[in-house]
């Protein structure tokens, strides 16, 4: 996917691309690297480079990014005495290793700007600042030195710490956030830049979908150029896909779609993307007065209206006109200027000074709706093969580490696997005490499992992924009693300080049974033995290679279903085009998929989101935050899964399925990501741009009117007055084509000023409504 997502990148007017290095996908055995296929940086570096952009990057190495363990190695938490991102010897020392390693790799091969190649910017450690407060002194001497040994990489390219108000010079402060028009660099020298313009927001397990309008999202960059900005960088322009275990949190969901202008399978997300887009050629129209200018005023004009001007030493003008009240609309008289309508909480760019040529809050973009279609090949009923989960072994306690104590989960695991199984026994010789007992396992998250003697006891969770008591009714017997417990994690914490240190699984319990009259046996002391991972996961279930040992139940007539730990496996057909592919799960409890032996990642379609705090409409006016303009409530927190062309044979595939705690997978079926209807609301003197995506055609026209017309993409309907013809210039112009557009302008409807004077006399109070619009809603 990277060349096609690098030019939709350079065609929506980015200049550069930024991008994270992950050590612990690099560096997953200490002192051993892979940078092969898609690890491959270089090559995604020389590919931009290809492409005539620029790139910024982030080496961290600690990079949040709501990735696992915030891209650090679980090996680096085993190191006897380290302590992370402070003023600690042993880690100091791992850090440079890598950023050496990652630093010398570029050189080599001539990436570096200052070598001819496309580096700009390398950035060092990640939003520190905001939690360095916590390990005080140690704190400032860890940023010290690491802007030391960075500067001591000799890159010939400036470096950057975000988030970081004391970064030590020539090192430039940055800001992240979803606003950043107020920030200042703490050297005045320095460029002013926006190093993570949060275009939208992560989801997790349980939550809504977040979105950010177009319309904000537009607001900020402009409102940041406007205030002396240099740089803006979206996080994220492209999000993408969380495969195998790679997401963070807990509970960050697979799809990292982040409402970005080019969404999780590569498609334009609009209006996001062209709305942006629009206003990359806005600022760049005039960049050589920006970038040059010799003087910059800004004019208060009173209800939080200001004027803000550029001029350079040429005597060119450049304007920034923004209207900061989150209520009102503003009609404002620039007097030789002109006269603009300026929407509450948008920004209108001027050129000259004297011509609007974009303004925040009017969106002149398509909106895309797509829609997931399957087709006669992907559509077929999948036939379904399906195996338990292999565990005579745990069943029976036996496990390859024992210790007389309850340890932490990612300690053993070293995150090789989600899974840990803690097994030990008790001997009852009074069942009276003890037939109609409670298991209580007080334990870090994320979810558990209990067998007793062999018995599924059932399964619990954390709701939002932190620490909780499991507690489940079972029975002993006299004699040997096995308890077995499977405890999951669902990502590790990669935010906070020392978020390293945040405990996993059951470590130090307690572990109690209570009997009758609450007598209380504690197990936490009991010997334990402890198991890595599930047996499926070691035989390499999800692998396509055949294996002898392993035989899976294909006996069409039954399918178990909603049976906890269960293996299933299905063949099914490529499905036909080019469109994305998605996998719909609807149905499935919690577990993993694979397909062609490719993970996509963690699953949990059972999950179900809170059925309140959504709206059919989004107010863009005011600061943004996460819980704002929501959807897909009442519903699962992600049913679709992203299988990228890339994992397909052309022919037959192999999708298999952990399912960890019970589901069906009869309605499991392929589907292709594909765009249904096209509109667009687009404002005289502006461009019509429709587009059907990955090769598809405008079938119809379902409603198109120039004039006043009223409503919203899929309610769209006449207003006061509209050109007859509407329909026709449109059928003419874009039917049976990928794509079409032109001018909306009188003269291409036949509309004149007395006709538009007569049909808008009861609207003239208004300077917006004055000007005509065109809608348009076609199918693809």
């Amino acid at each position: 996917m990277w060349p096609d997502l690098i030019q939709k990148a350079k065609y929506g007017g980015l200049d550069a691309i930024e991008t994270y290095i992950f050590w612990n996908r690099h560096e997953p055995v200490r002192g051993e690297y892979n940078f092969s296929e898609n690890l491959d940086f270089i090559k995604f570096f020389q590919l931009i480079q290809e492409a005539g952009l620029y790139v910024i990057m982030r080496i961290g190495p600690y990079v949040c990014a709501e990735w696992n363990y915030g891209g650090f190695p679980l090996w680096l938490h085993n190191i006897p005495g380290i302590e992370l991102r402070t003023d600690n010897p042993i880690y100091k020392n791992e850090m440079q290793i890598f950023t050496t390693k990652i630093v010398n790799m570029t050189k080599e091969a001539n990436l570096f700007a200052s070598q001819g190649g496309p580096i700009i910017l390398a950035q060092i450690e990640n939003e520190y600042g905001d939690i360095m407060w916590n390990y005080k002194d140690a704190g400032k001497a860890y940023v010290k030195w690491c802007a030391q040994m960075a500067l001591s990489q000799n890159i010939g390219v400036p470096w950057i710490m975000c988030q970081q108000p004391d970064a030590p010079q020539p090192i430039i402060n940055t800001c992240n956030g979803y606003y950043c028009r107020n920030f200042k660099p703490n050297n005045p020298k320095s460029p002013k830049m926006f190093t993570e313009n949060w275009i939208g927001w992560f989801q997790k397990w349980g939550e809504r979908v977040p979105h950010r309008s177009a319309e904000d999202s537009a607001y900020s960059v402009a409102r940041f150029f406007q205030d002396g900005g240099v740089l803006n960088n979206y996080i994220m322009y492209h999000g993408g896909t969380n495969f195998g275990r790679t997401s963070g949190g807990p509970y960050i969901t697979t799809s990292y779609d982040y409402d970005a202008p080019i969404d999780e399978y590569g498609n334009l997300n609009q209006p996001k993307w062209g709305h942006l887009k629009h206003l990359h050629s806005a600022i760049k129209l005039c960049e050589n007065v920006l970038t040059s200018y010799s003087a910059r005023n800004d004019t208060d004009l009173g209800n939080g209206i200001t004027l803000t001007t550029y001029t350079n030493s040429t005597g060119a003008r450049f304007c920034f006109l923004s209207n900061n009240d989150a209520n009102k609309d503003a009609n404002i008289d620039l007097h030789s200027d002109g006269k603009y309508f300026v929407p509450a909480w948008s920004v209108s760019v001027l050129n000259g000074c004297n011509k609007e040529i974009f303004n925040t809050a009017k969106v002149n973009s398509q909106t895309s709706i797509m829609v997931k279609k399957s087709d006669d090949k992907s559509s077929t009923k999948l036939t379904w093969e399906w195996k338990m989960e292999p565990k005579k072994d745990t069943m029976h306690g036996k496990g390859n580490i024992k210790a007389h104590q309850l340890l932490e989960q990612k300690e053993l695991t070293l995150d090789a696997s989600d899974y840990l199984w803690y097994m030990t026994s008790v001997d009852i010789n009074d069942t009276s005490i003890w037939s109609n007992a409670t298991l209580r396992v007080y334990t870090m998250g994320h979810t558990l499992h209990g067998y007793v003697n062999r018995r599924y006891i059932g399964y619990q969770f954390s709701q939002w992924g932190n620490k909780f008591t499991y507690e489940k009714k079972i029975s002993l017997k006299n004699g040997t009693n096995i308890i077995t417990l499977l405890s999951a994690t669902v990502g590790l914490a990669n935010y906070g300080a020392w978020f390293d240190e945040i405990k996993t699984g059951i470590p130090g319990g307690p572990v109690q049974l209570i009997g009758n009259n609450n007598v209380t046996m504690d197990l936490s002391t009991n010997p334990w033995s402890y198991k890595v991972g599930l047996n499926g996961e070691r035989k390499h279930l999800y692998d396509l290679q055949p294996h002898v040992s392993v035989s899976w139940n294909n006996n069409s007539s039954y399918i178990p279903i909603g049976k906890p730990m269960t293996w299933y496996k299905s063949e099914f057909k490529s499905p036909l085009g080019t469109n994305p592919v998605v996998v719909d799960l609807q149905g499935l409890g919690k577990g993993h998929a694979w397909v062609n032996g490719h993970s996509i990642g963690r699953y949990w379609p059972s999950m179900i989101t809170d059925a309140n705090g959504c709206s059919n409409t989004c107010d863009y006016r005011g600061n943004y935050v996460k819980e704002k303009c929501n959807t897909n409530c009442g519903s699962p927190s992600q049913r679709w899964y992203h299988v990228p062309r890339s994992f397909l044979n052309d022919h037959m595939n192999t999708l298999v399925l952990f399912e960890e705690i019970g589901g069906n997978p009869q309605s499991v079926q392929f589907q292709t990501v594909t765009t249904g209807t096209i509109c667009a609301n687009v404002y005289e003197g502006s461009q019509l741009e429709l587009s059907c995506q990955n090769g598809q055609v405008i079938s119809q026209i379902q409603f198109a009117s120039f004039g006043n017309p009223e409503g919203q993409c899929g309610s769209f309907k006449i207003g006061s007055w509209e050109a007859t013809n509407s329909q026709d210039v449109l059928e003419v112009a874009c039917i049976g084509k990928t794509n079409c557009g032109f001018t909306v302008t009188k003269e291409v409807f036949g509309v004149t000023l007395s006709t538009m004077s007569v049909n808008n006399n009861n609207n003239n109070n208004n300077n917006n409504n004055n000007i005509a619009r065109l809608a348009v809603q076609v199918t693809c």
